[in-house]
């Protein structure tokens, strides 16, 4: 993540340059989504929470504190935006056409049952396990990044991610996923 060249883009935003917010979305758009997909469990959805959590972002970008790091405060905006979602629906799963595509139909629902395991199995997790591996595993960040983001130390991160990789382990496992 670009720390200098985000707090860059977002002066030039408060100074008037609205399309210096461009680059910030191109940025962070496909962590943002990712991250709220597994949370909410619906691309839809997940396109929805993304767009808003630019939207908001843009409208109080005047109360962004420059001493911290754009992604960090961005990605707080984006987990309240998700988990106002959650409360609001219940997660549903999309109908898929895999099977109108010539797809082996067996294949694909075993791989569509192993994905709704696996997301049922993260529902399960407690949220800061949920968290953790979500922003490492599907929102590809590193250590330092969920750090900053989550505002925890880097051995908490590991620490956490690693309870939580095998309690989600021991969840599956009962459900006689390998």
């Amino acid at each position: 993540m670009v720390d200098d060249g985000d707090r860059e883009l977002v002066q030039r935003c408060l100074r008037g340059d609205c399309e210096a917010f461009e680059p910030l979305v191109a940025r962070y758009q496909h962590v943002l989504f990712n991250v709220a997909l597994r949370m909410v469990g619906d691309p839809e959805d997940a396109r929805d929470v993304a767009q808003t959590a630019f939207v908001k972002a843009f409208e109080k970008l005047g109360s962004f504190d420059l001493r911290h790091r754009f992604f960090s405060w961005l990605y707080r905006i984006m987990l309240n935006e998700a988990l106002n979602l959650v409360e609001r629906r219940r997660p549903t799963v999309p109908l898929t056409s895999e099977v109108a595509l010539g797809l082996d139909p067996g294949a694909v629902l075993e791989a569509t049952e192993c994905a709704e395991l696996v997301q049922a199995a993260l529902g399960e997790l407690p949220f800061d396990s949920r968290q953790v591996l979500v922003l490492r595993h599907f929102g590809e960040l590193s250590y330092q990044e969920m750090s900053e983001a989550l505002g925890i130390p880097e051995k908490t991160v590991k620490s956490r991610l690693f309870t939580a990789r095998q309690r989600l382990g021991e969840i599956l496992q009962a459900r006689g996923v390998r």
